[in-house]
């Protein structure tokens, strides 16, 4: 029993995987509230293990709330909020923080168990390592996305944001294919079929629109432009060209999210492109097919829930909702790309 899970497959380290994956999402969807509270300026330093504490005292509550009256998001934004409501946004972010510390403690810890015990595959330990290195990436990235607003900007710049995120759906859609891999032991055979392209090109369109969609996130571009499928009355928004090319892409109200929806169409026919052609050919096991096909009605659904959370003026409940189901939709990617490599 011991040789085999050493040599081939381990369930305990799937599992140990996909509530890491779990993990990663639940940090992904704070993150979001975090930034649609306009929370993650309100700790002004970065102190991984210090800051794992928050303050205990009514002093060292006084200390934090001064050092974010310094910042221009407090001076040009939020001058005049009490210490109750600065409390409010500090708990947002502190928890998207500990969040982090926490995901870094169930990788960690288990992580050297499974592997004194020798029990993660062998050609699965060398990802593991990488993907813990990615994961201690993701926090350094962080505190660069967080200290773009603590002297010039009154948030974080969104092309940092867009990193960021981005980064943390990697690092979830990698863990799902790792923990699939030592579920299910190394493939005895791969399937030749162009359907591993296409299935990996479904990812990267995927992933593309997340980058848009924080793009959108980080300008609060869904807060302009709330109807559909005009954006106020045109097709075109009238204010797209910011300050030359990186201006419009990255801070243009206007053009990102213009991006993001014309990216939203694209993807849509994608998949349902695929989950009609997937269901006529043989190429596709019927365990992927149903894969590609809950793909495709995560992926309506998202499309609606993103109408809806614009037209709403992007309430907190909903953009989290909207994030979250983002993540769904690459998880599903992720299996069904995994799945159609293998006969």
């Amino acid at each position: 029993m011991t040789s085999f899970l050493r040599s081939d497959r381990s369930t305990p380290v799937a599992i140990w995987l996909s509530i890491v994956a779990a993990l990663v999402l639940l940090m992904v969807v704070v993150g979001g509230a975090t930034r649609l509270t306009d929370s993650g300026l309100s700790i002004t330093e970065w102190r991984p293990v210090t800051g794992a504490l928050p303050p205990m005292s009514d002093g060292h509550w006084e200390s934090e709330f001064a050092k974010y009256r310094e910042i221009p998001q407090y001076q040009l934004v939020n001058r005049g909020m009490s210490l109750d409501e600065f409390k409010v946004i500090y708990w947002w972010e502190w928890a998207h923080r500990f969040l982090g510390r926490l995901v870094g403690l169930v990788y960690a810890l288990p992580f050297v168990y499974f592997l004194v015990r020798k029990e993660i595959p062998r050609r699965l330990i060398l990802r593991c390592v990488g993907l813990f290195a990615l994961g201690g990436l993701q926090g350094a990235i962080g505190w660069w996305m967080v200290s773009s607003g603590l002297s010039e900007r009154v948030s974080v710049a969104p092309e940092r944001l867009m990193v960021h995120l981005g980064l943390a759906f990697i690092l979830f859609s990698a863990l799902i294919w790792t923990a699939l891999d030592a579920w299910r032991g190394e493939a005895r055979q791969s399937l030749p079929s162009p359907w591993s392209g296409l299935a990996l090109g479904l990812m990267g369109l995927i992933f593309l629109q997340i980058l848009l969609g924080a793009l959108v996130a980080g300008n609060d571009a869904g807060r302009v432009y709330n109807d559909w499928p005009l954006m106020n009355g045109t097709l075109f928004p009238r204010d797209y060209a910011g300050d030359g090319l990186w201006g419009t892409i990255a801070h243009s109200q206007g053009a990102v999210q213009l991006h993001h929806r014309l990216m939203g169409y694209v993807l849509t026919a994608a998949v349902i492109w695929m989950a009609i052609s997937a269901r006529r050919t043989n190429y596709v096991p019927s365990s992927a097919k149903r894969l590609m096909m809950a793909t495709t009605h995560a992926t309506l659904l998202q499309v609606v829930l993103g109408i809806a959370t614009l037209m709403l003026v992007a309430p907190l409940w909903l953009s989290m909702i909207h994030q979250f189901l983002a993540a769904v939709v690459l998880g599903l990617a992720t299996a069904f790309a995994w799945r159609i490599r293998r006969v």
